[in-house]
This record gives structure tokens, C-alpha cells and sequence, in this order.
């Protein structure tokens, strides 16, 4: 292990040091000032004779006098199932004052994609007790589902509902193909406020969610290099717990937009040329290493399910984080400005969210044989109500028909009593279904053009009055 006094230059969060030997890219680096202070790196880019090294602490303190020496190894993270309950830094360090962790084993925090062939495909509900999801936007088990949300919207909150609400759920001891799997969350929070975070372990403690948690904090004074390590750390967590220990494994990474942020900081610093909007053009490439991470490997127990968190700037999905995430995951949860005004929690707009893989993950021995169908029928009813309020604003409701009036009532229900349900319920799939069936219920029978006649004879609940007005005919 060599030792250079060889800096050259410091720009931002980098430091440039000439070497005599090769060195590794993403090799770990300790770099010593002259207080005696001890700072990790790693390499970022290395050429003949130069290298360029990310500081994970901040460069404060280092100048040319500092001595810079190279480990040999890239950045490992310490996994053992001893994680569970215990509370680390963005960098990986313990930072709940509890015992020091000792690892079964270091892993390569870049990890590696699942193979395809070995890939099992993503068919198993993991029930959130949120209706909006369950019912309309259903996660499923090994999939990457991302919420979408702006600046000042309740996302935490519907995070922490997530966690909180998926980290014990009620039938997942007792499903087929589960082989006792327990369920656990890992929590990685990148560049929030120290107030986030103290609202994020309050909660977590008051809940008991903590137990069956491993959480990763980098609060927004921590240096923004270290948020480009604390995703893959929380990775390379739920990987081992996941195909090694068997845990079906719900990652949850907030706020994705500070990572993207701290990129393009790193970029700047590299002198790069810019993408879209300044960000790095490889910004696509490095997102998707870390969310085809989720998946389920054919012959492993355990499965790895992701909900990014991204808060919009400006509450444009044109964005490039939104719309690079929204090319690589399998959906997206909107998270909406104009149902948080109303009181609505949580705020989930159905109309553009999305799950690719509901389909797989739900009906007869997985939720419900009518699920898909209410579904359907849920969306479009609500789709109708919408374009209705827009066409009330030009001609007035007095101007609808009866028939177009039960549709703009159906969809102010379906917000205040399917979507509305605050953060502490957690709602049972059947709840769900059953809510929804009230709220169509609602619509003559014969508007539920999208649901099969079996389940309409079922489930559909005769309004008493109307039934005896027509038997009195």
C-alpha cells in the first residue's frame, strides 16, 4: 500500500493526486491532512499518472500537504442480519449509539445485475394497506415502483405508511411459495433535513416498524458525494437479506432527485459536458444499475421490491429524473398537488399512475377473482367524473343529465372515501374491494359495462328504495 503526497488540485468534492502505478477504478482511498484527520474516497476516474478521487467526508482540510493512499480494494459494506433494527449513516456507519456491528461477511457495494435466465418473474402481492395501490396500482413482489411527487407534498408520510403497513403483512406467513419468509424494509433516506429525520425515527420507534428495518441516513449537511454510495449500500443490504437470508425485502430510496442532484454536482466538478439539463449524460445508465436491482431469483426464497421516492422540480414528469426513472421502472405512483389541498390523504392522482405487473399479481388465490375487473370499472367511472367537472365549469351542473350527475358524484366518493383514508389505516385487500363496491354500487348495474355478470350478481349491492320502486312497478 503506497502513500502519495502527490495532490495537484482540489475542485469541489474532488481531489486530483499524481501516481507512478496503475490504480483501480472505484478503488477506496484514505486521504490524511495535515490535523491529522482521516477522510475515505474512491476513485473516480484514473488515467496514466492521474487520478481523479471523490471525498466522501467533504474536502475541508485537505491541501497539497495531505498524503493520499490507495487500499487496493473497492467500497464494501459489512451485512449480517444483526442490521435489522439498527440505524447507519449515508456511509454505512452505526449512528443509533447501539453495539458495533460484526459482519458475516464485506460485500462489493456495486453489485451485480440478476442474471435474466435466473430472473423468476414478479406474480406476488404484497398487500400496503393503502387503497389507492392495492386496489388500483397493485405492487407486486421483486418489482420497482416509483413514487412521483413535488416539493412540500406528503410523500414521507405515504413512505412511511408503506413501511410501516408492509413490514408485517397479515397473509404473508401464509401463502403458498413463501417458505416462511418474514418481511423486512430497508429505509435509505438521501439529503433530507434533520427534521425529516428525526419525524422518520420517531415514527419507525412509536410503530415498532424499526425491528424488521435497517435504516440508512444522509441528512442534506452531509456532503452530496456520500449520497452516491448510500442507495448501493442499502442495496447490497437487501441483497443478502433477500437471496442469502431469505427475506422478502421492501427497499424504499428517498429522495432520488438529491441523488441525481449530487451527480451533477460530481459532473460539474469533473468538468463533463452536460445533458439535458446539466445533468450527466450517463445519468440513465447509472439509475438503472440501481433499480435493476430489484427482481427475484428462480430457486431463492427471498425477493427485492423497490419504491423510489422523486420529488419533481417544478412538478414536471418531463423532467429528466422522472422521465428516465419512468422509462427503466414498471409504473409509477402520482402523488397530486390539487388532492392534497382538498385534505386528501394520501394525495394518490389514479388516472396517471400506473403498475405494469398488476396484472400478474392479482386475482383468484392471489387477491380476488373480481380485482381486476373492479379495478377497471373504478377507473373508468372515476376517468368519466373528471372529464364531467371540467365540462361543469362551462355549463354549469344544472345543465348535466341525472345520469352524468351520478358520475360526478361517483368521483367525488371515490376521492373522499376510497382514496381519502388517512396515514394510520391500513386497509385489508378485501376492505378495498369492498369500498369499491359500495362506491359503484352507486351506478346502475348496467353501466358496469367492464365487470364480469357473475361478480355484478355477487357483489353488487341493490340500492333498497330503487329495488322496491321497481318491484312496485
Amino acid at each position: 500500500m503506497k502513500e502519495y503526497q502527490t495532490i495537484t488540485e482540489i475542485s469541489g468534492p474532488l481531489v486530483f493526486a499524481e501516481v507512478d502505478e496503475p490504480i483501480g477504478y472505484d478503488e477506496i482511498v484514505e486521504i490524511e491532512t495535515p490535523g491529522g484527520e482521516t477522510k475515505r474516497g474512491q476513485v473516480l476516474e484514473s488515467s496514466e499518472g492521474l487520478v481523479a478521487i471523490q471525498v466522501f467526508e467533504g474536502t475541508d482540510g485537505i491541501d497539497r500537504a495531505s498524503s493520499v493512499r490507495f487500499l487496493g480494494e473497492t467500497m464494501k459494506m459489512p451485512v449480517t442480519e444483526d442490521l435489522l433494527g439498527r440505524v447507519l449513516d449515508g456511509s454505512g456507519n452505526p449512528i443509533d449509539g447501539g453495539p458495533n456491528i460484526v459482519p458475516d461477511e464485506r460485500r462489493d457495494i456495486v453489485g451485480a445485475a440478476i442474471n435474466p435466465y435466473s430472473r423468476e418473474y414478479p406474480e406476488e402481492f404484497i398487500q400496503t394497506g393503502v387503497s389507492a395501490i392495492d386496489g388500483m396500482n397493485t405492487l407486486v413482489r421483486g418489482q420497482k415502483l416509483p413514487i412521483f411527487s413535488g416539493s412540500g407534498l406528503p410523500h414521507n408520510e405515504l413512505a412511511l405508511q408503506i413501511a410501516r403497513q408492509a413490514t408485517v403483512p397479515e397473509e404473508d406467513d401464509a401463502s403458498e411459495g413463501d417458505g416462511g419468509s418474514e418481511f423486512a424494509v430497508i429505509f435509505g433516506a438521501m439529503g433530507i433535513t434533520a427534521e425529516e429525520a428525526n419525524e422518520f425515527m420517531e415514527d419507525f420507534e412509536r410503530t415498532g416498524a424499526l425491528e424488521r428495518s435497517v435504516v440508512f441516513m444522509n441528512l442534506a449537511d452531509d456532503p452530496a458525494v456520500e449520497r452516491t454510495v448510500t442507495p448501493r449500500l442499502a442495496l447490497t443490504t437487501a441483497e443478502y437479506l433477500a437471496f442469502d437470508k431469505g427475506y422478502h425485502v421492501l427497499v424504499i430510496l428517498t429522495d432520488m432527485t438529491n441523488y441525481c442532484e449530487a451527480l451533477r454536482e460530481i459532473g460539474a466538478a469533473r468538468e463533463e459536458v452536460p445533458g439535458r439539463r446539466g445533468y450527466p449524460g450517463y445519468m440513465y445508465t447509472d439509475l438503472a444499475q440501481l433499480y435493476e436491482r430489484a427482481g427475484r431469483i428462480e430457486g431463492r426464497d427471498g425477493s427485492v421490491t423497490q419504491i423510489p421516492i422523486l420529488t419533481m422540480p417544478g412538478d414536471d414528469d418531463t423532467h429528466p429524473i422522472p422521465d428516465l426513472t419512468g422509462y427503466i421502472t414498471e409504473g409509477q405512483i402520482y402523488v397530486d398537488r390539487d388532492l392534497e389541498s382538498q385534505g386528501v390523504e394520501p394525495p394518490i392522482y389514479v388516472l396517471p399512475s400506473l403498475s405494469r405487473l398488476m396484472d400478474d399479481g392479482i386475482g383468484e388465490g392471489l387477491t380476488r377473482g373480481d380485482h381486476a375487473d373492479v379495478s377497471d370499472q373504478l377507473y373508468a367511472a372515476y376517468a368519466e367524473g373528471e372529464d364531467l367537472r371540467d365540462l361543469v365549469n362551462i355549463v354549469g351542473r344544472e345543465a348535466l343529465s341525472e345520469r352524468d350527475n351520478r358520475f360526478l358524484d361517483f368521483a367525488e366518493r371515490f376521492e373522499d372515501e376510497f382514496v381519502n383514508q388517512g396515514y394510520e389505516t391500513d386497509r385489508s385487500i378485501e376492505e378495498t374491494l369492498g369500498i369499491g363496491w359500495e362506491l359503484l354500487s352507486t351506478l346502475p348495474a348496467e353501466e358496469l359495462h367492464r365487470i364480469d355478470e357473475e361478480f355484478i350478481a355477487e357483489y353488487y349491492l341493490e340500492d333498497e328504495t330503487e329495488a322496491a320502486a321497481v318491484e312496485a312497478e
